[in-house]
């Protein structure tokens, strides 16, 4: 499991959790779960042991997911290694079909120069294209190894 991203399906919305059972069951630390208490996660009341309603816990993971995310604009690529949205260098993308269906567009980061991928339906490449130039290029032949 992730420590980094714990997953808010994991904790059950009509049960309490004091901390040490929220620091088992996600596998982290126990003052994690008491720094996530004074970041705002919301105890039920405060005398000790603190508990937290399940479904007060699922909302304050879910909201602190969605505050990092950032949506790609129209001609956006997202860059893992900036981590942010990016406009390809020279304007300029290639669309390399998966599937019938899927594919991935591929550019340059302007700033790190590393590939950066946006995985697409082929039927939104027009609503995705922005200002880019976008190339087709051949699908790829998927070869198993036999040993």
């Amino acid at each position: 499991m992730s420590k980094r991203h714990p997953n808010p399906r994991l904790a059950k919305i009509h049960r309490n959790y004091t901390v040490e059972e929220i620091a088992t069951l996600y596998g982290i630390h126990r003052q994690t779960v008491r720094r996530c208490i004074k970041g705002g996660l919301p105890t039920i009341d405060d005398r000790r042991p603190a508990l937290v309603l399940g479904r007060h816990l699922v909302i304050f993971l879910k909201n602190r997911r969605q505050k990092n995310k950032q949506k790609c604009k129209p001609g956006e690529i997202y860059c893992v290694r900036c981590r942010k949205p990016k406009s390809p260098a020279g304007g300029m993308a290639d669309y390399q079909p998966q599937t019938a269906t899927l594919g991935n567009l591929i550019g340059i980061c302007p700033d790190c120069d590393t590939l950066i991928y946006r995985r697409i339906n082929v039927t939104r490449l027009d609503e995705v294209r922005g200002n880019l130039s976008i190339t087709t290029l051949e699908p790829v032949e998927h070869m198993w190894l036999v040993a």
